[in-house]
């Protein structure tokens, strides 16, 4: 891969003004991702204590978010669909600048039955966004070859670059087949935090923004990888922010960079998250934007997945 510097991309083309959320209608500690997930644990409450914990979350981080500048989408999960991680929309689906529409192929079955793909033309015809073609790799999961989303891929939209740890649900071969198709160059490599587990997705240990990326460096495998994602990310002319793997464990890499209109960029991360930045980490990210902190412990806890996994990115066009 060519290193040639790049100009950082503009905000308009690596933020998306519009983020989709999925208000859960169940929530619990999914069986079928537990042993691929250090992030998620299996808690004893009640159904509808920790739904009632998990949706009190999930609407005061979309009230956040709008107050903030985001233009936040809200939709229903499907209550008769029995799907835990229905909060996680990201990782079924992702929209792109030129009216496509990706379908995902996912690990496991549970997972499968978020896909939606009439909600999202459907919110496209209410909201006016334009979209031209999908591309469907729900095929895949019938070889088991997975790649769920942007959990998996961290786009970097202006150099064209998709970032992918591989793991259970990060496969090469699925990686390959979605940036030959949307004209991305794929960045792999593995990642393991300390206990040797590899990391489930890659956007746990980072994320990329106009000028900014955070990344785990210390849980990318030193030699060939670890140079591969610095080489690319000096190439694209990004700040780094590194981040300890105590950080990921907190929900640290799990952000989002949100454009936020006129009041600027955003960067939406948890209450975990923010508290496990130092000082000068919080001062570098508030430099490249403005910190939007949710409140998502009992979400984190249990699902596994923090405020990132919750926004997918709608970068559909307007029609007109």
């Amino acid at each position: 891969m060519s290193t040639a510097p790049i100009a950082p991309v503009g905000l308009g083309t690596q933020c998306a003004r519009t983020v989709l959320m999925v208000r859960p209608a169940t929530f619990y500690a999914n069986p079928e991702t537990l042993p691929t997930n250090a992030f998620q644990h299996a808690v004893r409450l009640a159904p509808a204590e920790t739904l009632a914990a998990a949706q009190a979350e999930f609407d005061r981080s979309a009230d956040a978010l709008a107050a903030a500048g985001a233009d936040v989408v809200v939709a229903a999960a499907d209550p008769a669909a029995d799907t835990p991680d229905a909060i996680y929309p990201n990782n079924w689906f992702s929209t792109h600048s030129d009216g496509r529409l990706v379908l995902y192929p996912m690990a496991v079955p549970s997972r499968r039955r978020e896909r939606r793909p009439e909600l999202i033309v459907a919110l496209a015809a209410r909201h006016g966004w334009r979209m031209t073609t999908t591309l469907d790799f729900t095929n895949l999961e019938d070889r088991g070859e997975f790649v769920e989303g942007t959990g998996s891929l961290v786009f970097d939209h202006g150099a064209r670059l998709a970032y992918a740890a591989l793991s259970p649900r990060t496969h090469s071969s699925a990686v390959a087949s979605v940036c030959r198709a949307l004209g991305y160059e794929a960045v792999e490599f593995h990642a393991h935090d300390d206990a040797g587990r590899e990391v489930y997705h890659t956007n746990v240990l980072m994320a990329v923004g106009p000028a900014l990326a955070v990344l785990a460096s210390g849980m990318v495998a030193p030699g060939a990888d670890l140079r591969r994602v610095f080489d690319a990310l000096e190439g694209s002319g990004k700040t780094l922010l590194d981040i300890s793997g105590e950080q990921v464990a907190a929900f640290a890499g799990n952000l989002l960079f949100i454009d936020g209109g006129r009041q600027g960029p955003l960067a939406a991360l948890s209450r975990r998250a923010w508290g496990s930045l130092t000082r000068a980490q919080r001062a570098l990210l508030e430099q490249h934007a403005r910190p939007v902190i949710c409140g998502v412990e009992t979400i984190e806890h249990i699902g596994g997945g923090g405020i990132r996994c919750m926004l997918a990115e709608i970068f559909l066009p307007r029609r007109g």
